[in-house]
C-alpha cells in the first residue's frame, strides 16, 4: 500500500529504503563508502539535516530534518544517483530499490527523536546471530524472555561499536564528527555529549533491554505525542487515492473526539441523546466517523453497541438526507469546524 508523504518545513523523518526483493544493495566497502559520499552531497545539495544513519546489507536507515520541506526530492536524488552508480560498477541493469522509500514523521521534542536514533543505531545487533532476530523479538512480545549469556551481550556491544557504516561511532565519541552530520540535538536529548549518548545506548544493550518503544519506530505511521500525530492527520489531502494509506491515517481521529464535536454542535451531552428515539445525533456521529475516521462498520458498532446492519443504515440515512437537506449539510460543516478547532490537548 502506498504511504502518504508529509513534506513539512522543519519536519523530522525516519526513512528506510530496501533493495528490490530484499536483495543486497551494498556488496563491499566501496559501495558503502560511495553511498556515504552521496549522503554528504545530499545534505549540501538539498539542505537537509542528517541526524543519524546506518547501512545494512540490503537496506539503510536515515534520520533527517527538512528545513525546505523537500524530503521526497532529496530521497529520489539519493536513491537514483546510487542506483545508476551501482549498476555501472556491478554491470547490472534494472531497479535496485523498492519503488518507494518508507518515511515516518518523527516528533523531535521529548524523547521521540532519541528513540528513533537508538533504533537506527541498534540495527547491526538486531540479528539472529546475536539473539535479536525477528523471531526472537516476536517471542519477547508474547512474554517469553530467554536468558542472554554474558558473552552474547559483549558481542552485541562489540558489533555496535565496530560497525563502520553507522553514525553511532561518532555519537559515542569513538570517531570525529564530519561537518555534514548533526549530532547536537540528539546528544542533548540523551543528556549531554558523546559520553552521555554512549552510556544511554550501551547500558540499554548491557541490560538486555527488550523491545519497549523501539518496535513502534517501524510499525507506526508517525512517532510522537497525540498532539503531534493529530496535527499531521489534519494536514492530510482530501483525495489521496484508493491505493494510499489515507484510511489508516484517518483512523487516528478518535471516536471520542467525534462524539465531543457532535455533542458541542447539538448543545447536549452524548448520553442525553444517543439512545433518544428519532434523534439524529448518533447517526451523525456514525456517518462522520465512517467518512472521516475510516472506521469499519464493525468498529463503529462496538463504539455504539449497535450491530453492523444498524450502523450501515444509519450512515445511509445521513448520506441520503445530505442530498436535499441544507440544514444537515450546515450541521456537518459545524462538526468539521469543531473537530479542526480542538486544541491538541483535547485530541
Amino acid at each position: 500500500m502506498r504511504s502518504l508523504r508529509h513534506n513539512i518545513e522543519g519536519g523530522w523523518y525516519h526513512i528506510t529504503t530496501r533493495g528490490l526483493g530484499r536483495q543486497r544493495i551494498f556488496v563491499d566497502s566501496r559501495d558503502r563508502e560511495h553511498f556515504i559520499e552521496l549522503l554528504e552531497q545530499t545534505v549540501g545539495r538539498y539542505g537537509i539535516i542528517l541526524h543519524a544513519y546506518v547501512l545494512m546489507d540490503n537496506h539503510y536507515h536515515i534520520l533527517i530534518e527538512t528545513p525546505r520541506s523537500n524530503a521526497s526530492k532529496a530521497m529520489q536524488w539519493l536513491n537514483l544517483s546510487y542506483s545508476v552508480w551501482y549498476n555501472v560498477r556491478h554491470n547490472r541493469s534494472g531497479a535496485l530499490f523498492q519503488a518507494r522509500f518508507k518515511s515516518i514523521p518523527i516528533e523531535h521534542e521529548g524523547s521521540w527523536a532519541l528513540a528513533a536514533s537508538v533504533y537506527l543505531h541498534l540495527n547491526p545487533v538486531r540479528v539472529k546471530a546475536l539473539g535479536l532476530s525477528k523471531n526472537d523479538r516476536a517471542a519477547e512480545k508474547t512474554g517469553y524472555y530467554a536468558v542472554v549469556p554474558a558473552a552474547t551481550l559483549l558481542k552485541r556491544l562489540d558489533t555496535l561499536r565496530n560497525h563502520r557504516w553507522s553514525s553511532y561511532p561518532v555519537y559515542a565519541g569513538y570517531k570525529s564528527k564530519p561537518e555534514w552530520l548533526t549530532c547536537a540535538v540528539v546528544w542533548r536529548l540523551a543528556g549531554g555529549g558523546g559520553a552521555s549518548y554512549r552510556r544511554y545506548l550501551e547500558d540499554y544493550v548491557k541490560q538486555d533491554a527488550k523491545e519497549y518503544f523501539l518496535s513502534r519506530v517501524t510499525a507506526a505511521l508517525a512517532i510522537g505525542s497525540t498532539a503531534f500525530i493529530e496535527g499531521l492527520r489534519k494536514r492530510l489531502p482530501e483525495n489521496a487515492g484508493e491505493q494510499s494509506n489515507l484510511r489508516q491515517w484517518r483512523r487516528l481521529l478518535p471516536f471520542d473526539v467525534i462524539k465531543k464535536a457532535v455533542s458541542a454542535v447539538k448543545g447536549e451531552e452524548w448520553d442525553a441523546f444517543v439512545n433518544r428515539h428519532g434523534d439524529i445525533g448518533r447517526d451523525l456521529a456514525l456517518y462522520y466517523a465512517r467518512i472521516n475516521g475510516g472506521y469499519t462498520l464493525h468498529e463503529l458498532g462496538n463504539f455504539t453497541q449497535c450491530n453492523t446492519f444498524a450502523v450501515s443504515k444509519a450512515v445511509s440515512r445521513i448520506r441520503n438526507r445530505l442530498e436535499s437537506d441544507q440544514g444537515l449539510r450546515k450541521t456537518i460543516r459545524k462538526v468539521e469546524a469543531y473537530v479542526k478547532s480542538l486544541p491538541d490537548s483535547d485530541s
